[in-house]
């Protein structure tokens, strides 16, 4: 019996809680990749660009590139206040995805847990009605129940992941924008209301 059949065999036994658990469960391992994918490599273009803007204020310009975050609140007389604006506005696009992905991994285990007492459920009431209740038959029949909490922390562990790698690429943007905050804050002594 190859893979495919026992798959098709699986899913012929589950009943419409099971697949519908495992489906959500696919939902959410594809989201989970998906917001890897796109967030980590918005975030690397973000942070190339933002290091280049301090690298470029650490070497003496005046002004910053128009492709830096910060660039808008520059524009003006550079304020303490606008620059925690700009600083907040960042830190929410930087760490948008984050709170999907903890959300994943926080529910994809119980997800898997309820599918599995609902088959254990269906497993022990058709027992009940007559069946033969020998252990060759109840192991089995639990044996794929718990097939949908093992997807589920199957789906968690990655998600779980992926938030703490994204959450790192987030830390380290900030980092690069705060610094640049600084310096910005020490040239508005010695530009004034100058754009910078």
């Amino acid at each position: 019996m190859g893979g495919a059949d026992i798959i098709l065999n699986y899913f012929s036994r589950s009943s419409f809680i099971t697949i519908f658990v495992l489906s959500w469960l696919s939902i959410y391992f594809i989201t989970s990749f998906t917001i890897l994918f796109s967030r980590m490599s918005g975030l690397g273009r973000w942070q190339k660009n933002e290091q280049s803007a301090l690298e470029s204020l650490l070497m003496g310009a005046k002004t910053l590139p128009n492709n830096s975050s910060l660039h808008k609140c520059t524009n003006t007389k550079i304020t303490k206040e606008k620059l925690n604006v700009c600083m907040s506005l960042a830190e929410k696009n930087s760490t948008s995805g984050i709170v999907w992905l903890n959300i994943i991994a926080s529910t994809s285990p119980f997800i898997g847990l309820f599918g599995t007492v609902v088959s254990i459920l269906e497993t022990f009431s058709g027992l009940g009605n007559g069946s033969n209740a020998s252990l060759g038959v109840i192991a089995p029949a639990i044996s794929e129940a718990l097939v949908a909490t093992g997807a589920g922390i199957f789906v968690a562990i990655p998600a779980y992941t992926f938030s703490l790698l994204l959450k790192r690429k987030s830390y380290e943007l900030m980092g690069t924008l705060d610094r640049q905050c600084d310096i910005l804050m020490s040239l508005k002594d010695q530009i004034g209301v100058t754009k910078i």
